[in-house]
């Protein structure tokens, strides 16, 4: 199974006329944020392959047709999901294409604006996830195989400045459950030689910025 993955960029070897001849052969599309839903969308039509994205801390125009607040009630009559063929699985856990993947979006609170989180915040979010991965392990025999986030784990891939840290409950999540991935985006790789893949346990942490394929095994049930 290939899987792309897209986060922070607007790469323009995807969007292109181009895209279905480097990409066709992809099974699923993971977007780990700050990317805009016009984008999302070009890449659902011309693939023609499920794509699952979060939110991150940029291009949040459209969050709150997908996660509304008590600032935006009345929830949107309309189906966003149908609008753009993407789906939003921001604090969710969803099974698709046979893979049991987790979204955790945003990014690490900076300067109080949309979709940050304290450390705190995201622990709370996290351990609200557990009873559904106990049920996963109990139902499938495995917890999650992938989790995408926007931010990367605390230490892996972050940065020092107080925008780019990560957060310390993926840590946790990833020792104690186990997913073959943690895809995120957010931290931008100016420079080739830059580490893009870490291993972390048992688990590849993975920084999506611009896009990255994953080759990945198919015994999922």
């Amino acid at each position: 199974m290939k899987l792309l993955c897209i986060s922070d960029k607007v790469d323009p070897l995807i969007y292109s006329n181009g895209v279905k001849e480097r990409f066709g052969d992809v099974d699923l599309v993971l977007s780990a944020g700050d990317l805009p839903m016009e984008y999302l969308s070009f890449v659902v039509s011309v693939l023609n392959r499920p794509l699952l994205f979060v939110f991150g801390n940029h291009n949040l125009t459209d969050l709150p047709y997908y996660r509304p607040s008590s600032a935006t009630r009345p929830y949107p009559i309309h189906s966003y999901e149908s609008d753009s063929g993407a789906s939003y699985i921001g604090f969710k856990l969803r099974k698709e294409s046979g893979l049991l993947i987790l979204g955790l979006g945003g990014s690490i609170l900076y300067n109080n604006g949309g979709n940050q989180f304290s450390q705190q915040q995201m622990w709370m979010r996290v351990l609200a996830k557990v009873p559904v991965l106990l049920l996963n392990k109990l139902r499938y025999g495995r917890y999650v195989d992938i989790v995408l986030t926007h931010a990367p784990p605390k230490g892996i891939h972050d940065r020092d400045d107080p925008c780019h840290r990560g957060f310390e409950a993926f840590l946790w999540l990833i020792r104690h459950f186990k997913p073959q991935f943690l895809v995120h985006g957010h931290i931008h790789l100016y420079d080739n030689r830059e580490e893009r893949k870490t291993r972390y346990h048992e688990t590849w942490v993975i920084n999506a910025f611009g896009y990255q394929v994953l080759d990945i095994g198919e015994n999922h049930a």
